[in-house]
């Protein structure tokens, strides 16, 4: 299987995107050209990557950071831009997979998490159009039951008294559809442009201190002299620790990661802006997500666009036209854009476990990776980097609660875990239409 990142032949630039297209691009940052030393280097300028190198700098390390194309070129300058509370599995799941008391805690990092995002972006006055709210919708009648339930569990079990329970006249009115049978409003939850927020983190990264080094992707990392070593094509960085903050693109570094982290692609597109139409969809602007296990998502950006996620694919070939292959899933759930123009789609590589819970953790002496936020990136991503500065500093207290989360392999090693998750989708897909 080819590399990710040798997927996308016009790297190191930014692939086309409304993002893209609607923030300015600094200039591209000079590579590695040479040997370096630090404290640490960082592998990756996605959120993780940026918010590691952003606190170590804070905290007086010397840090080198080495991205492959561009910084926020990855899934953190592509994804929906949904800010979500909790983590990726709901606390109902949490509790029965590691007990009641780790379950509390993460709950209490995914509010650190939305707390740690919305604090950078006013610290750092990184402009990327936040916005508060969003919406959670179940797509089956069946499930309505259960999601008023599990608002109430926040609210009696977590003392979260910011979702408001909707029926499904309420949700119609809230988010433009009857497609949906139900959800709740999350008032602490949030959305913003991804991309911005991204290059907003690198800009605070460069003014601490941090080394950013672009179009200089990793071959190799290896041990030498109590120190390791991250080479590259054209130099290399020794350093007391590394933090591989790649995700997706972490193929052939570090084998015991890759084993349960596995790269899909998933898409998004860019209406026409819709002026006054756009008011009668969302009129409370939140973002908005649904139930499916191939989960939508959805929401409006500052100028009035439909920007609306939905569809994976299990491996690096895209679909032959993604604006259509993204617009059939919006126009279910709106069929009243079909008159609409679709002006940008674009994909991208982000990671999935095999129970879509994270892995952050110490995976060597000296070596950290955190990946496989499996579409809860947004949040989680910048206070795992965070997190990991906090352990290589000697605290390690917020890390071993993350590390203590069960990530198992997928079955089959690295040759077969994609037809087989091929296989398991499909039937989740299949679920999702019964």
């Amino acid at each position: 299987m080819r590399h990710p990142l040798d997927h996308e032949p016009g790297a190191p630039d930014h692939p086309p995107s409304w993002y893209a297209a609607s923030v300015p691009i600094p200039p591209l940052r000079p590579r590695l050209d040479g040997d370096a030393s630090a404290d640490v280097c960082v592998v990756g300028g996605g959120y993780t990557g940026l918010s590691a190198a952003l606190h170590l700098a804070e905290a007086g390390r010397k840090v080198v950071l080495l991205e492959a194309c561009r910084v926020g070129w990855g899934a953190s300058g592509r994804n929906g831009g949904q800010l979500h509370s909790g983590q990726r599995r709901d606390q109902a799941w949490l509790e029965h997979a590691v007990g009641r008391d780790d379950a509390r805690r993460l709950w209490d990092l995914g509010e650190a998490a939305k707390t740690l995002v919305l604090g950078l972006v006013e610290r750092h006055g990184i402009d990327c159009d936040l916005r508060r709210g969003l919406i959670d919708t179940v797509h089956q009648p069946r499930l309505a039951a259960g999601e008023r339930a599990y608002a109430e569990k926040l609210r009696r079990d977590y003392g979260y008294d910011l979702v408001e329970p909707l029926d499904a006249r309420e949700l119609a009115a809230a988010i433009g559809t009857t497609r949906y049978h139900g959800g709740f409003r999350d008032r602490g939850a949030a959305h913003l442009h991804p991309l911005a927020f991204a290059l907003g983190l690198a800009a605070a990264a460069e003014a601490a201190g941090v080394r950013i080094c672009e179009a200089t992707r990793v071959v190799r990392l290896f041990a030498a002299d109590g120190r390791r070593r991250v080479e590259t094509a054209t130099g290399t960085v020794t350093a007391d620790s590394v933090i591989l903050a790649g995700n997706g693109y972490l193929a052939g570094l570090a084998p015991e990661v890759e084993a349960r982290v596995m790269p899909i692609r998933n898409y998004i597109l860019a209406t026409e802006p819709l002026g006054e139409r756009a008011k009668a969809l969302i009129p409370g602007w939140e973002a908005v997500s649904d139930s499916r296990f191939v989960v939508r998502y959805w929401r409006l950006s500052g100028d009035g666009r439909m920007l609306f996620g939905g569809g994976e694919i299990y491996s690096q070939n895209d679909p032959p036209d993604v604006k259509a292959f993204v617009r059939a899933n919006m126009l279910e759930v709106y069929p009243q854009l079909a008159d609409v123009r679709v002006d940008y789609a674009w994909g991208g590589t982000l990671a999935v476990t095999p129970h879509r819970i994270p892995l952050i953790r110490r995976v060597s002496p000296g070596i950290y990776a955190a990946a496989g936020y499996s579409g809860q990136g947004v949040s989680i991503a910048p206070l795992a980097g965070k997190v990991i500065a906090e352990a290589i500093a000697g605290d390690t207290g917020r890390l071993d609660v993350f590390s203590r989360l069960p990530v198992p392999s997928f079955p089959g090693g690295t040759l077969l875990r994609a037809p087989l998750l091929v296989l398991a989708m499909t039937w989740f897909a299949l679920r999702d239409r019964i």
